[in-house]
């Protein structure tokens, strides 16, 4: 497959991820060392937001693609975003809690309160630095466009790049890449990173960031 965008450390392709044959995957195993991702997960998400963002993401109604994903990577490392309400991924071995602070989420506004937190399952291993806690403190990217979200689940490159930091050494796989956070975070730090993604305005985002971004300290 033709790259969509690529530079001296990010190569991003723009397609269906269940369309990847086996030899695209073998191949990200000599690139890659984990993968990082935000899939979709079953939870048909619905944005309030949907006059300045989408309302949903593709292929939301069902744990497919982001367990096809699992599959073809096997018991490699890997840090994978999900919801309590779902079954975690086969393999997992623990999940992080991304702890949002003060969030703007609804959720059942019968109860007193908010869904401010999200999971991060951990497969496989080769994990390393000090051992902290298993929740992260992070606020979330702005929740409407008109103040910088491009994207219903964005992530925030500071959680991503903290996330990076304490993964095995080498590249980066982000198969639901969305705007791009973790190839910009994997960037930043000097890292080799691969993105796919299935709707073409996310790839032109994700291009556009990458470009502008400055490689840190940790390059």
């Amino acid at each position: 497959m033709t790259p969509y965008y690529a530079d001296d450390l990010v190569t991003i392709y723009h397609g269906d991820l269940c369309d990847m044959d086996f030899s695209w995957w073998t191949n990200q195993y000599s690139e890659a060392s984990v993968m990082v991702t935000d899939p979709p997960y079953g939870i048909s998400y619905q944005s309030g937001q949907a006059v300045s963002l989408p309302a949903s993401i593709a292929n939301d109604t069902d744990n497919s693609y982001r367990d096809h994903a699992v599959f073809m990577w096997g018991n490699r490392p890997a840090l994978v975003f999900g919801s309590w309400t779902r079954p975690a991924p086969t393999g997992t071995r623990m999940a992080l809690v991304w702890d949002k602070g003060p969030a703007l989420g609804m959720g059942a506004l019968d109860l007193p309160w908010k869904p401010s937190w999200d999971l991060i399952y951990v497969i496989g291993g080769g994990f390393h630095g000090h051992r902290d806690g298993g929740v992260l403190r992070v606020s979330p990217v702005q929740s409407m466009a008109k103040n910088g979200r491009t994207h219903p689940h964005e992530k925030p490159v500071d959680l991503m790049r903290a996330l990076l930091q304490k993964c095995p050494p080498g590249g980066v796989l982000d198969p639901f890449m969305g705007t791009g956070a973790t190839l910009v975070a994997a960037k930043s730090l000097g890292r080799r990173a691969i993105g796919v993604e299935i709707e073409e305005r996310y790839c032109e985002m994700a291009a556009r960031r990458c470009s502008q971004e400055v490689l840190g300290l940790g390059a």
